[in-house]
This record gives C-alpha cells, structure tokens and sequence, in this order.
C-alpha cells in the first residue's frame, strides 16, 4: 500500500511541477502521508461539489491551480443526494465513484477554454 502511495504522489509531483502555465489537478482531499510525499505540496485552491454544476450529488471534488481562477457555479441544484458515499461494495464500484461530472467539465471548459496564452516576456520585463 505505501508502494502505491508513492508512486501516486510522484505522480501528482509530476503533474503539479510541471513545466506549463496553467495547471488544474483534480484530487479528493489529501491525508498527511501523501502531502508529504508530494514536491512543492500546497493545499488545494478550490473545493466543487456536483449540485453546484447541474448535478443533484453531494461528491467533494478539490482542484489544485496554477494561473486558473477557481470556478463559478453554472447550476446550483436543489435536492442533494449522497449516492456516491452510499455505493454498495462490489466489482465496479470505483468505476462509479470515479466519475467525473459532466458539468463541471463544461464549466471548465467555459470558463478556462477561452483564456489568453500567459505572455513569459511581458512577466519578465
């Protein structure tokens, strides 16, 4: 178990220290072993739910960002329903509960889709 901890904290190091402009890493929240393992770890910047992108689920979502803004809600949805937690036990059960909503892909989409390319020579002048 603590093999494939590392190898999914290097992984996340990976992704988080890589050498682009703008980042968003989708993660549930982290216990302090893996913090620890993760370069250059910072806390999440922002926390979605599904009920706020069209979808009446209650499934905390954290996004780690570099040079994005956090998200907007586009669909606040009443009548929130725990169906993630309450997943019986069985074969395809982190299939489900590793599903990412469609609604917030939009969002993500609309929101960071029509962002201008960060200029490096403006930053550096």
């Amino acid at each position: 178990m603590w093999a494939e901890l590392d190898e999914g904290a290097a992984l996340f190091s990976a992704f988080w220290n890589a050498p682009i402009d703008r980042i968003c890493i989708e993660n549930p929240v982290m216990h302090k072993h893996a913090k620890e393992r993760i370069t250059n770890y910072e806390p999440f910047a922002q926390s979605v739910q599904p009920w706020q992108f069209g979808h009446g689920e209650v499934k905390r979502t954290c996004f780690w960002l570099k040079n994005l803004p956090p998200l907007t809600p586009t669909d606040v949805v009443e009548g929130r329903e725990q169906r993630i937690a309450r997943l019986s036990p069985g074969a395809d059960r982190w299939r489900e509960r590793s599903r990412f909503y469609p609604g917030i892909a939009a969002a993500m989409a609309d929101q960071w889709g029509g962002l201008q390319p960060i200029n490096r020579l403006a930053e550096a002048a």
